[in-house]
């Protein structure tokens, strides 16, 4: 497999988001579904819609997401609506809580783990994808990427729970926090290549490297952000986009580095970049491009 390219700016504005998919040159057709995470309420560190607006009307893009497995503000399609009123998603685009009318199952017949991957029903109404991710920190995967917006993302709130159960069926909530790690890291893998391969392609991956705290944007009491920002990162391979993001945090001198690597590393959050890397539907091997 060729090496990758890894475009990065230091610039954090809206007009730069715009810059780095423009790098890309690659046309997303038909209809985009443009993935982000809305933030759970009372998370502090989520990336706004004000700072997403120029990229998502530059791709005229619908916002979409899926329920949560866990309890909170975003577990119900009700709740989550509300939620993404009341952040201002919904007034500011076309959102869709593409699991409001079920789920669909998506075949891993490769699957190191899982076979099948629960998705919103909504997912056959796109036909491409921008995965507009925040990379940050992770209580549970270690690191939140390209790769977990591709699995736990835009898996329907049943599909996060099998992700997390390693495709235990009818697994419970507290089962979810008593999966072997490795099984459940391979499980994203795994469902983030079915939802690759459902794009044929028409897909595109830019990582925004500010507010990076140990925590998710799921967390509603979250710690602040551990170290400085760093940029975005824009590639056409979802495993490449994560490698380098890792790259950077790692060959920062910022002082905050070592408590996010910590919350990583002890995560075991880089298997998942492996085990993809493994599953054949990118690589690690990246060449990285500055962009000015």
């Amino acid at each position: 497999m060729e090496r990758a390219k890894v475009y990065f700016t230091k610039e954090l504005t809206p007009s730069s988001l715009v810059k780095m998919f423009k790098v890309l040159e690659k046309d997303l057709p038909g209809r985009v579904a443009v993935k982000v995470h809305s933030g759970e309420e009372g998370n502090q560190n989520y990336l706004r819609p004000e700072f997403m607006k120029d990229i998502v009307e530059y791709v005229n893009g619908t916002i979409v997401e899926c329920n949560t497995a866990y309890d909170g503000e975003r577990d119900t399609t009700e709740k989550h609506t509300k939620l993404m009123k009341n952040h201002g998603w919904s007034k500011m685009f076309k959102v869709d809580i593409m699991d409001s009318e079920g789920d669909e199952v998506l075949d891993i017949p490769n699957g190191k783990v899982i076979k099948k991957n629960y998705v919103g029903k909504h997912l056959e109404n796109y036909d491409s994808m921008l995965v507009l991710s925040h990379f940050k920190g992770h209580p549970m995967g270690g690191y939140g990427g390209a790769l977990k917006q591709l699995s736990i993302g835009v898996a329907s709130g049943k599909g996060k729970r099998y992700i997390h159960c390693a495709g235990a069926e009818g697994g419970s909530y507290d089962d979810m926090f008593h999966t072997d790690q490795v099984k459940f890291l391979e499980s994203m893998a795994d469902a983030a290549s079915s939802v690759v391969n459902h794009f044929h392609g028409n897909i595109a991956y830019i990582n925004v490297m500010c507010n990076m705290s140990v925590d998710c944007d799921c967390c509603s009491v979250a710690e602040d952000p551990c170290m400085k920002d760093i940029g975005i990162v824009a590639s056409l391979d979802p495993i490449a986009i994560d490698q380098a993001c890792i790259d950077l945090v790692k060959n920062s001198d910022d002082p905050g580095r070592d408590h996010l690597l910590e919350r990583i590393n002890s995560r075991k959050g880089t298997h998942t970049i492996d085990a993809a890397a493994e599953l054949g539907f990118g690589t690690k091997d990246y060449e990285l491009i500055e962009v000015e």
